[in-house]
């Protein structure tokens, strides 16, 4: 995981309760601890990034400790930002009777489904581009795995949602039109700015993608399905950390009887797999809450 971190933006995924939180933490913490300027940002609407570090987070963002901030986004208040946002636009553009007129419809957008995952990119592409000369590594330890990869694909449908608006636009447009079409221009800056985080999305030397799982049936199903989508979005996947092994020193019948199985679903991990670095955690012998665990996680983590 050491070299891993030297890239500019990390995302850890996996089935619900496998460890991302865990390992995000720990390997932004280590990065820290090398001097690195380090954001974690939790999209997890189950957000844990706060009891791990036993320090609040918020949805702005907050040193945890020198070099190491947190954010904790707050779906809700993305949405009613969103929301917010869209109005001044059209305000600045439309007299205020049109904006009146739009409320309505904007408000009924905003609780249509998938409103909450487009304010979510967004507030993730502010991070991704406006905070990246202030931050060496950015973690995102982001939701469940079906969750996170819908995200992953945003910019794409995005993009060719603007796309279609911006044809839409162009043709509603007198052919001899000399004053430049504010709505045509607002429309060009947003999908560039699309173009910019997905370039940075797929470039291998800039992102990456640690698939977390756990030597169970569930988990390891759930990652195998993710690694098409990743591959349709283009994003890399560095690295697959199997995580809670057992530890070699547990005896008894129990522990011998997990064992067999662990041995069988570890095989199975490292033959579909294959393909990617994989890295084995052991289990610790308690829970993990504190910069001092988070370092023991770090160590097993090789970061």
């Amino acid at each position: 995981m050491r070299e891993l971190s030297e890239r500019k933006i990390l995302f850890f995924g996996g089935k619900g309760g496998v460890g991302k939180t865990t390992c995000a933490s720990a390997v932004a913490l280590s990065a820290s601890r090398r001097g690195k300027r380090v954001l974690l940002v939790s999209t997890d609407p189950a957000h844990s990034t706060s009891d791990i570090f036993e320090t609040p987070f918020g949805s702005a963002e907050r040193e945890i400790r020198s070099g190491l901030s947190g954010v904790e986004i707050d779906v809700d208040l993305e949405l009613r930002r969103y929301v917010d946002r869209v109005k001044e636009q059209i305000a600045k553009v439309f007299s205020p009777d049109v904006l009146r007129k739009s409320e309505r419809q904007i408000e009924l957008a905003a609780s249509m489904p998938g409103a909450e995952s487009v304010a979510l990119f967004d507030r993730m592409t502010e991070l991704m581009i406006d905070r990246k000369e202030v931050y060496d590594l950015i973690v995102f330890d982001t939701a469940p795995t079906g969750h996170t990869l819908r995200l992953l694909q945003s910019p794409d449908l995005l993009v060719t949602w603007v796309s279609a608006l911006t044809k839409a636009r162009r043709a509603m447009l007198p052919p001899a039109q000399d004053e430049p079409d504010p709505v045509l221009a607002a429309l060009e800056r947003r999908k560039d700015r699309l173009e910019e985080v997905r370039a940075r999305m797929i470039s291998p030397r800039t992102t990456a993608f640690v698939l977390v799982t756990i030597p169970e049936r569930l988990p390891i199903e759930e990652a195998y399905r993710s690694l098409e989508t990743l591959a349709e979005v283009g994003v890399d996947i560095g690295q697959v950390i199997v995580n809670r092994i057992l530890p070699s020193h547990a005896t008894g019948e129990f522990y011998e009887a997990r064992r067999r199985q662990e041995s069988v679903y570890l095989d199975e991990i490292d033959r579909r797999f294959a393909r990617l670095p994989r890295l084995r955690v052991s289990q610790l012998d308690s829970d993990i809450h504190g910069l001092a665990s988070l370092d023991r996680v770090a160590e097993l983590l090789q970061c």
